[in-house]
């Protein structure tokens, strides 16, 4: 399905600059020496967009050592001039921001409405919120805590930090990683999807362009089993941060056990929407739509099982079966777009074989089919309602990753809460409800990193975003992920020097 020929320079102005190669260290692009090539795709057309070299071992290698060698300066500087440096990157970012959202368009089969009115100005925010974090990262006050003891706590950055990104938000993901590790005086070593590596490219260019000095931030663009493994693997990275499937998940933290090193973990996810009787029904029918099919549904969080309380189960079918309908597929370019394609074939065709087998044991409402016409060479997939599956069949507990929601009926609100509960997962749910107590009941027992009441999806950079269960653990954005990349130090100081000879007689007695 792949078409020959390049992106044109409308789509991706940086093109020929990126020539030199999709490795970013001590801040120079250079070219992979795996000796094998990769080909970014347009999800929409089929089209080659851009060939570049993979990383290798050496090429992880030589990141980490670029990374190594700055951390000492970096770690060093004061919060006040990490908090400089990322405003700078912040200006940087919003000065080159139609740049990027055409470049995560185009890798990623994104509208460009989303990009430009989503991904990139989410960035620019969350660049902006750890530049004004930094000046706030601090221990705990002293204190005397024993005797003639003061005692206080260091927080200190751990050192390299190696990431691994997925293909589903690159640039946002990128900036999730790379942006509360060096606030925190770390420096980082990013490994992309080998799918969309461009604007981690890009967003490693504007650090550089902002001051932020070389080795700070280095990508390598590889393949998972080649760099990303020899990343977590390697000795002289202290924290790995990894965001994907719960399945990769397990393996990242089997290789990191050999270094005893810190992992972070945001995996995959099964969202339950959950919808109590006295709902706003339109309200409810609208936002299963949004949540279902943000970024044609490849989306950990996204809204992929609707319990519906039986009173307005079938009314709550049609409605959102009939605005599924209504969802304009087309060129992500194209100002009425409303849905792009899936990120490839074959992931599309992964889709399709879920709603396939779906029709043995559900109903499939609307959707269950690629379009034809001039869709036909894209990864398209419609937007897909299945209803009346079993709770323990695979388009229930599995995640599926594509344009599909199932919905499921229940009647009391136990029975409600015990569903959404019921999958290995827990990284977001949401409750839809007009009794505040029925919808703060659902917040405290759905078993989720983040349960939002009335709403399903938004996010924003001062409040913490990561999972439960299989999940995973450890969290992305506002303050309190600065505890993930960071370490603690207790300093303890004695304040005389009788104590000290006190402390020496206790234990060895008078010499």
């Amino acid at each position: 399905m792949h078409k020959p020929g390049t992106a044109t320079p409308e789509r991706f102005p940086a093109q020929e600059r990126f020539a030199d190669g999709a490795q970013y260290v001590a801040g120079r692009l250079a070219k992979g020496t795996s000796g094998r090539t990769h080909r970014v795709i347009d999800p929409a057309t089929g089209a080659d967009v851009y060939r570049y070299e993979l990383a290798g071992p050496d090429d992880v290698d030589a990141a980490v050592a670029a990374a190594r060698a700055a951390f000492p300066d970096w770690a060093a500087a004061t919060p006040g001039e990490h908090s400089d440096a990322l405003h700078r990157f912040a200006a940087v970012l919003a000065d080159r921001a139609e740049e990027f959202a055409r470049a995560e368009s185009l890798q990623c089969g994104k509208p460009l409405k989303l990009t430009r009115e989503f991904d990139v100005p989410g960035t620019i925010d969350n660049t902006a919120f750890f530049a004004g974090a930094a000046r706030h990262l601090q221990g705990q006050s002293a204190g005397e805590y024993s005797g003639d003891h003061t005692s206080y706590v260091r927080r200190e950055p751990i050192g390299v930090v190696g990431s691994i990104a997925p293909w589903n938000y690159p640039l946002q993901m990128a900036a999730w990683k790379i942006l509360p590790a060096i606030a925190a005086g770390n420096t980082i070593v990013l490994k992309p999807a080998e799918l969309t590596p461009l604007t981690s490219l890009l967003f490693a260019e504007a650090a550089t362009a902002a001051g932020i000095p070389d080795g700070v931030v280095n990508i390598v663009t590889g393949t998972g089993k080649e760099a990303g493994e020899r990343l977590v693997a390697h000795p002289d990275v202290a924290m790995t941060s990894f965001t994907g499937s719960t399945a990769v998940g397990r393996r990242v933290a089997e290789i990191a056990t050999a270094t005893v090193k810190r992992i972070h973990l945001e995996l995959g996810g099964k969202a339950p929407f959950v919808v109590f009787d006295d709902a706003d029904l339109d309200a409810a029918a609208n936002g299963a739509v949004a949540g279902a099919l943000i970024n044609t549904g490849q989306d950990c969080t996204a809204a992929t099982r609707a319990y519906v309380q039986r009173p307005l189960y079938e009314a709550f079918v049609e409605r959102t079966a009939a605005l599924m309908e209504s969802v304009r597929l087309g060129d992500p370019f194209a100002p009425g777009t409303d849905l792009g394609p899936l990120i490839s074939h074959v992931q599309r065709d992964r889709v399709a074989g879920f709603v396939d087998r779906a029709r043995g044991y559900a109903r499939v409402v609307t959707g269950g089919a690629a379009p034809l016409g001039d869709l036909a060479d894209g990864a398209y997939y419609r937007p897909t309602l299945i209803a009346d599956a079993p709770q323990d069949s695979e388009v229930v507990q599995s995640e599926i990753f594509g344009p599909v929601l199932v919905v499921l009926p229940f009647d009391g609100d136990d029975e409600g809460i015990r569903l959404a509960n019921d999958t290995p997962y827990g990284l977001a749910a949401s409750a839809w409800s007009r009794d505040v107590y029925r919808a703060n009941r659902a917040t405290r027992e759905i078993k989720a990193g983040c349960v939002w009441v009335n709403d399903h999806i938004p996010i924003i950079s001062e409040m913490p975003h990561g999972g439960f269960k299989q999940s995973g653990f450890g969290k992305d954005m506002s303050a309190y992920s600065f505890e993930e990349y960071t370490q603690v130090k207790h300093v303890m100081f004695d304040n005389t020097a009788v104590a000290r000879k006190d402390w020496h007689r206790t234990i060895f007695g008078d010499r």
